[in-house]
């Protein structure tokens, strides 16, 4: 499975998001997006799953683009896990979950589907939801639950905004961790935005960090975790350290924020 981006552009009306974004995928692993907000990096998931579609440029999905597929078919492929999600149906957990399972299965659920939709409970640790109504669960408790269900769809390509945003520090580690043996042991895709450059850098196979519409760095943790590139996009002064082999980042936070004139 390979993600071949080339010449992509997106506008909201006027205002030009990004342009001439070029991008392959073509391995196994966890990718992690980076970068301010406003960047455009919910927009390039966008693309990518035809949520939207770009004002030029193409995204194809093993040679074919997207524009040319079907949905039903995209989702036999791509799985989409939102940053937060605005169902407020009152089905159960499982009944959430199993609604992965309808690229692949239509309106009849199978004794196989349920078993995969149970193992995808059990892979988020919360088989002990899955009788409650969805619509009774805490915010990181949906978050959990909408992976399963991304989970559920067997995808090739799993795309994930913010996974981690709703969850305490545990659960980040713990998700961030079975993503990436996820991509390792079934060989997929794993695309996650993530605005913890910590997480990210321990986690990631591969980092890609956006800023100004552009792509400024891509590759390995080592690489797109500078100084340099930090300051740069965040504009924030940092010490970037070495912690098992993985940069780790430490802010100047009083620095940053007085050059700001805020303090």
């Amino acid at each position: 499975m390979a993600i071949h981006v080339e010449g992509l552009g997106a506008r909201y009306g006027k205002f030009r998001v990004w342009e001439n974004i070029n991008l392959d995928i073509d391995e196994p692993g966890l990718v992690g997006i980076l970068g301010p907000n406003g960047v455009g990096k919910s927009t390039l998931m966008y693309a990518l799953n035809k949520i939207i579609e770009p004002s030029e440029g193409s995204v194809l999905i093993d040679g074919v683009d997207v524009k040319d597929m079907d949905y039903k078919d995209i989702a036999k492929i791509v799985a989409y896990v939102p940053q937060q999600s605005n169902e407020t149906f009152s089905m159960s957990v499982l009944d959430t979950v199993l609604m992965g399972r309808y690229p692949v299965s239509g309106f009849t659920t199978s004794r196989e589907d349920v078993r995969i939709a149970t193992r995808c409970l059990k892979m988020m640790g919360i088989t002990d939801l899955a009788m409650r109504k969805f619509n009774e669960l805490s915010a990181g408790q949906h978050q959990k639950v909408m992976i399963a269900r991304g989970l559920a769809q067997q995808p090739k390509i799993l795309l994930l905004d913010e996974p981690t945003s709703n969850l305490d520090v545990y659960h980040q580690v713990y998700v961030m961790k079975l993503l990436r043996d996820i991509a390792k042991e079934n060989g997929i895709i794993v695309i996650v935005i993530c605005h913890d450059l910590n997480v990210a850098s321990r986690f990631a196979d591969r980092l890609i960090l956006m800023s100004k519409g552009e792509i400024v760095a891509d590759g390995p943790a080592g690489s797109v975790i500078t100084k340099e590139n930090i300051k740069d996009v965040y504009n924030m002064d940092s010490d970037v350290v070495d912690v098992d082999g993985r940069p780790y980042v430490i802010f100047h936070v009083d620095e940053s924020i007085r050059s700001e004139g805020l303090m």
